[in-house]
């Protein structure tokens, strides 16, 4: 069996991989024109995909790609949409970072650290109202694995955890209430804080638009990690122009670099980072890991640990 690893990879995670499985052979290359090369022969394709984009129908041996991200979104091409080709993902890794990278995002705002910062560079004191997450309402649009661990931090915090999730089941104990997407203006009333951590798929794109934020309180608080077209970006910045809501915390937006014109970065009620929610000096140790488990799954002929549903796109 013959894997490409299209990314950049420490030689310690290639020997985990070598180590695990000493029958496959493992090339690696986060060049794009070399991985065309190797691409021959290559039954297993693991990938950011962003820079590599290969015509599937010119390599008949790939049966599978693993996506080292958990959205799948630009993985689009009638292989994998169809079945013929296995698509999984690296869901479940991300919920550490990503989950601290928010509620850094909700104490920033809470105790004022983005305007203090702004304020230490000018060499001016002066204070602000501060408020203290205990309390609060955070309503979480989507409750996977990454919410989950949103929720758990929250609750640590004392917050008040709404859920939107497509199939609710019974909530787990760090989330107050589930809904379904029905239920949602529920949640935008009520949250605090409204963090959106749902997969962007044909059903959830611009699923934040005019009529949603309108519903939410002028005192609260979106952050946003999940991708930027779940968020309708040019109502955000109407909202966020006309106070209609308090402030934003965005590291994903609809057009990435986030252009230099856009409104946003002089806004003083938006906090933005550069789609590094995930970023963890542990993430690639975790994701080859999970790359791992699946690996072993599907030499032994079993159901894939993350496999995607390529009709729900998660």
């Amino acid at each position: 069996m013959k894997i490409l690893l299209n990314a950049k990879i420490d030689p310690e995670h290639i020997a985990k991989i070598q180590a695990g499985f000493p029958a496959v052979q493992v090339d690696q290359t986060d060049d794009p024109e070399k991985a065309k090369t190797l691409m021959p022969g290559v039954e297993v394709l693991v990938t950011w995909w962003q820079n590599f984009r290969p015509d599937l129908p010119d390599y008949p041996a790939l049966k599978w790609i693993h996506s080292l991200s958990a959205g799948v979104e630009d993985f689009t091409q009638p292989q994998v949409t169809e079945g013929k080709i296995l698509l999984t993902n690296s869901r479940g890794i991300h919920g550490i970072p990503i989950s601290e990278h928010v509620l850094a995002m909700m104490l920033s705002f809470n105790r004022g650290l983005h305007q203090f910062v702004k304020n230490q560079a000018q060499s001016k004191w002066q204070r602000a109202p501060l408020s203290e997450l205990r309390g609060k309402t955070m309503g979480l649009v989507g409750l996977g694995s990454i919410g989950r661990e949103i929720a758990r931090l929250g609750a640590a915090f004392g917050m008040r955890v709404l859920a939107v999730k497509r199939s609710p089941g019974p909530p787990s104990e760090e989330v107050n209430r589930v809904v379904t997407l029905e239920g949602m203006e529920m949640v935008l009333r009520e949250s605090d804080y409204l963090v959106i951590a749902i997969p962007l798929t044909a059903e959830t794109r611009g699923l934040i638009g005019p009529k949603q934020l309108a519903l939410m309180k002028p005192t609260a608080i979106l952050i946003n990690i999940a991708r930027g077209d779940v968020l309708d970006e040019g109502a955000l910045i109407s909202a966020l122009e006309q106070g209609r809501i308090a402030g934003a915390g965005l590291d994903v937006f609809e057009t990435e670099p986030l252009p230099p014109h856009s409104p946003l970065w002089q806004m003083e009620n938006c906090l933005i980072t550069p789609h590094t929610a995930a970023q963890s000096p542990q993430y690639m140790s975790r994701a080859t890991d999970l790359f791992c488990r699946n690996l072993d799954a599907y030499i032994k002929g079993e159901p894939l640990p993350t496999l995607v549903d390529p009709k729900r796109g998660y």
